[in-house]
């Protein structure tokens, strides 16, 4: 059993050992790398941190894609969920599964460099969170962006959109972000869309294909895009398809809007939204017969609303209120009629914070 105090050791040893080493030294001495990178990558998540400031070839390693396949191959990459509040600025506290209660824990809380702007994207990329545009009540939008590395557990700035934006829509497909609308648009960019790859640290524009603008939801689903919109004569939402690959839109049916203003959750390409107007329930997008439909009822003394839903694999995570947990089991859901089988944890903070937007980063 690895704890806290035999990685700490262990790292003053190493170090003591790197003064007299020779310029390539092994991870670990004594040991292949190929060996020594096994070993290191079963330590648990919650003791990277301490893995990181042991030496600078260890930190390199933690943020290198060998040591993420090494995790991901032998089934011991782990899921945590990151939930972001705007109470007094912009907070995002790590939640991490812990065994021993069969709930989560919260393992630290990151403040961005941007904590106090407001009309903020947030969207997550692979091992990376990106926070977008925003703006005050004293400056205009802006076109900055911010990424935190959940592997390096560090903040930097990426390259600046081409539009300064604030209260935008955004969404992440295929490893590339995309954006539109909002606020501060200028005369030369009205309704463009934006397109980040974060492989090159760059942006594209093209204009906006869509026959009307005012979009007010993305939703990444299976290959495309679905665009939520508001009718700007009366209020009425309808919804289209953006292809990325042929930068397309067409008109699609628009049932799938009501999802307009509720959290949704994609799991295993099937689309799944909270409704909370009148009670608290669950709903499945069914495809085939393009309406949704209930999949059940979450207890009033369980969920806490306004909430956000996040997936881990089958299950799906509604985050209420002062960081409260409600569980269903997609699976064990689908053949009970009525109320969800659920399970459930209390308030993680004693603050009422209202969750904005959940998001899981898995290393």
């Amino acid at each position: 059993m690895i704890n806290h105090h035999e990685i700490v050791q262990f790292g003053k040893l190493y170090n003591r050992d790197m003064e007299s080493a020779p310029a390539h030294t092994p991870l670990i001495h004594g040991l292949p790398d190929e060996v020594a990178l096994i070993c290191l990558a079963r330590v648990p998540r919650r003791y990277h941190n301490i893995l990181r400031r042991v030496s600078r070839r260890w930190r390199a390693l933690l943020c290198s894609e060998e040591w993420h396949l090494c995790r991901k191959r032998n089934n011991l990459d782990e899921p945590w969920i990151y939930v972001i509040c705007r109470e007094a600025g912009i907070k995002c506290y790590v939640l991490a599964p812990d065994p021993p209660s069969r709930c989560f824990r919260i393992m630290h809380v990151i403040e961005p460099p941007c904590s106090g702007r407001k009309g903020v994207t947030i969207e997550a990329l692979d091992k990376k969170l990106f926070l977008l545009g925003g703006c005050s009540s004293v400056y205009d939008a802006t076109d900055e962006v911010y990424c935190y590395d959940a592997s390096s557990n560090r903040w930097s700035s990426a390259a600046p959109m081409p539009t300064a934006r604030c209260y935008f829509v955004s969404a992440s497909l295929k490893e590339k972000l995309y954006i539109t609308d909002g606020y501060g648009l200028t005369d030369k960019s009205p309704n463009s869309w934006d397109i980040y790859d974060p492989a090159t640290d760059s942006w594209c524009t093209h204009k906006n294909p869509l026959l009307t603008p005012d979009i007010v939801k993305f939703v990444a689903l299976g290959e495309e895009l679905v665009t939520i919109h508001r009718a700007a004569w009366h209020r009425m939402y309808f919804a289209g398809v953006y292809d990325p690959l042929e930068r397309t839109w067409r008109g699609r049916g628009n049932e799938i809007a009501l999802c307009y203003s509720s959290p949704t959750v994609v799991v295993d390409g099937t689309l799944y939204m909270l409704e909370q107007s009148m009670g608290t329930k669950l709903m499945v997008w069914r495809e085939d017969a393009k309406e949704w439909a209930m999949l059940g009822r979450l207890s009033d003394k369980v969920t806490r609303p306004p909430c956000a839903l996040v997936a881990i694999g089958r299950k799906i995570h509604v985050v209420g209120r002062g960081l409260s947990m409600v569980t269903v089991d997609v699976d064990t859901a689908a053949r009970v009629d009525g109320f969800l089988v659920t399970t459930s944890v209390g308030p993680l903070v004693e603050e009422d914070l209202t969750p904005e937007r959940c998001v899981v980063i898995t290393i």
